[in-house]
């Protein structure tokens, strides 16, 4: 895995990212039917995903970036958890709720590869650096 040099490098992010601008086309689905909370709490933790893999990333150490990275991944299950409760609700239909399923599926097994990746790894980090 290389190094990142920006956060636009991490696929993960993408990955989040796009699922993230998927649901904003349901939206309307969520206010018409009145399901405020759970339309809020989806996309609190669908954005949570990706700004936690972006706040991490941004601490530059390693380990600060896991921490943040099993945010994200709390958040990508609750996601999934809040997918599952819209597609009982009927707000999601069969062929949406699995392919937003599938876009929440790919974050998150992409942030644990890093994660794995970053734990096995001898580097600390841009801020460990000496002069």
């Amino acid at each position: 895995m290389a190094t990142f040099n920006k956060l636009e490098d991490i696929i993960a992010w993408q990955k989040a990212r796009a699922f993230n601008k998927e649901l904003k086309s349901d939206f309307p689905a969520f206010i018409r039917l009145k399901e405020f909370d759970l339309l809020n709490q989806l996309k609190c933790s669908a954005d949570s995903i990706m700004d936690n893999i972006a706040e991490g990333f941004g601490r530059m150490g390693n380990a600060e970036f896991r921490n943040f990275l099993t945010i994200a991944h709390g958040s990508a299950m609750e996601s999934i958890s809040q997918l599952y409760r819209s597609f009982d609700f009927e707000i999601l239909g069969k062929e949406r709720f699995e392919y937003l399923l599938q876009l929440a599926y790919e974050a998150e097994r992409l942030i644990m590869a890093l994660f794995n990746h970053l734990l096995q790894s001898g580097h600390k980090g841009v801020k460990f650096k000496h002069s």
